[in-house]
C-alpha cells in the first residue's frame, strides 16, 4: 500500500513522490548538481524551478501544437508537476504485445550536430561519416552540422546507457516496428518546434534526450522532463556563426573538477574499481555563476522570466 506522499525514486536531480491518487506522481527537481555521475554537495539557487518551468513549457507547447499526448497534468508548485503514473516493467522483453499505460525502457536521443559522444565515436574511427550522413570520405569537424537529424536508441534499465540497434530495442521494448517508428516520428517533431522557438531567441539545439510512455490504445504519451539545461546541449548560435562553440551548460563546473585534478582521480578510481574520491563542494563563485546560467538559460529557452 502506497501512503500518501512516499517518495518513491530519487534520481541525481529530481525525485518521484506518490500522491492520493495511485495514477498520479509528483516530480519535485531538487537544486542539486551532478557531474560525472556524482552528486555535488552544493545547491544551486532555483536550479530546480528553472528545470520544471522550462520542461513544463514545452510539454505545453507541444500538447498545443497536437503533437502528442504529455504525462504533465498541472505544475503544482514552481519545482513541482504533477503527472501521470505508468508502470515501470524492468525484465528486457517481458512488456506484452497489448499492455497499456506502461513505461517504454528506451531513451531517444536525438542529434542535430556532431558533439558529444557522437564526435568520440567518429574521432576513435567508430562511426564513419557516413553513419552522420554525409558523403563518404568527408573529413568531419566538432560541431558540424548534421545533414539530417540523428536519431539513437539507448538502454533505461542498465548501469550505464548503451546505444542499441533497431533490432536490441524492439526486442527490450517488444514493440511492434511501425510503434517504434511512430516514438522516432514524434521525436523529430518535438525537437523542429524546440529548434522553431529557440533559434528566435540565438540558441543552438545541439541533441537531447527523450522518453515515452504507451497509454491507452499502446498511443505514445512523452513522459519525464526534456528541453532543459540538464537533459539538452545547447550553443550560443553567434558564437558559432563566427566559428566558435560556447557551450551553455554545466561545462564551467565540469572544468573546474577537470582542473582541480578531482576527474584524474575519480577516473582513476574507477578504472582501478577502488573507492571514488568524494566530490568537494563548489567555490561561491562557481555556484553563483551557475545559478545565473540556469536563469538566464530558462530566459533563453522559454522567452519568459525565471
Amino acid at each position: 500500500m502506497v501512503h500518501m506522499g512516499e517518495l518513491l525514486y530519487s534520481g541525481k536531480v529530481k525525485q518521484v513522490w506518490s500522491t492520493e491518487d495511485p495514477d498520479v506522481i509528483e516530480f519535485r527537481y531538487t537544486d542539486q548538481i551532478s557531474v560525472f555521475d556524482q552528486v555535488i554537495p552544493s545547491l544551486i539557487p532555483r536550479k530546480g524551478e528553472s528545470l520544471n518551468r522550462a520542461s513544463c513549457h514545452w510539454f505545453g507547447l507541444i500538447e498545443k501544437e497536437g503533437i502528442c499526448k504529455t504525462h504533465v497534468i498541472e505544475m503544482n508548485a514552481p519545482d513541482r508537476v504533477l503527472a501521470r503514473r505508468f508502470d515501470v516493467i524492468r525484465e528486457p522483453g517481458a512488456i506484452s504485445k497489448d499492455a497499456e499505460n506502461f513505461f517504454v525502457p528506451l531513451e531517444v536521443i536525438c542529434r542535430h550536430y556532431l558533439a558529444g559522444t557522437a564526435w568520440r565515436r567518429y574521432q576513435r574511427g567508430e562511426a564513419s561519416a557516413e553513419q552522420f550522413g554525409f558523403d563518404s570520405g568527408d573529413v568531419l569537424h566538432e560541431g558540424a552540422r548534421l545533414p539530417e537529424p540523428f536519431l539513437e536508441v539507448s538502454t533505461k534499465f542498465e548501469k550505464f546507457d548503451r546505444n542499441l540497434e533497431r533490432g536490441e530495442a524492439l526486442e527490450i521494448s517488444n514493440l511492434d516496428p511501425e510503434e517504434l517508428d511512430g516514438i522516432l516520428e514524434i521525436v523529430l517533431e518535438v525537437d523542429s518546434v524546440i529548434e522553431r522557438e529557440t533559434s528566435k531567441r540565438g540558441l543552438i539545439h545541439v541533441d537531447g534526450k527523450k522518453e515515452f510512455a504507451l497509454g491507452a490504445g499502446r498511443k505514445p504519451i512523452l513522459i519525464d522532463s526534456f528541453g532543459t539545461l540538464d537533459e539538452d546541449r545547447w550553443w550560443d548560435a553567434d558564437a558559432y556563426e563566427d566559428g566558435e562553440i560556447v557551450q551553455l551548460s554545466k561545462e564551467a563546473v565540469r572544468k573546474h573538477y577537470i582542473e582541480s585534478g578531482h576527474h584524474a582521480a575519480l577516473y582513476e578510481a574507477r578504472q582501478s574499481n577502488t573507492d571514488e574520491p568524494p566530490i568537494p563542494a563548489l567555490p561561491d563563485d562557481i555556484i553563483e555563476s551557475t545559478a545565473e546560467l540556469y536563469a538566464s538559460m530558462f530566459q533563453r529557452l522559454t522567452g519568459e522570466a525565471l
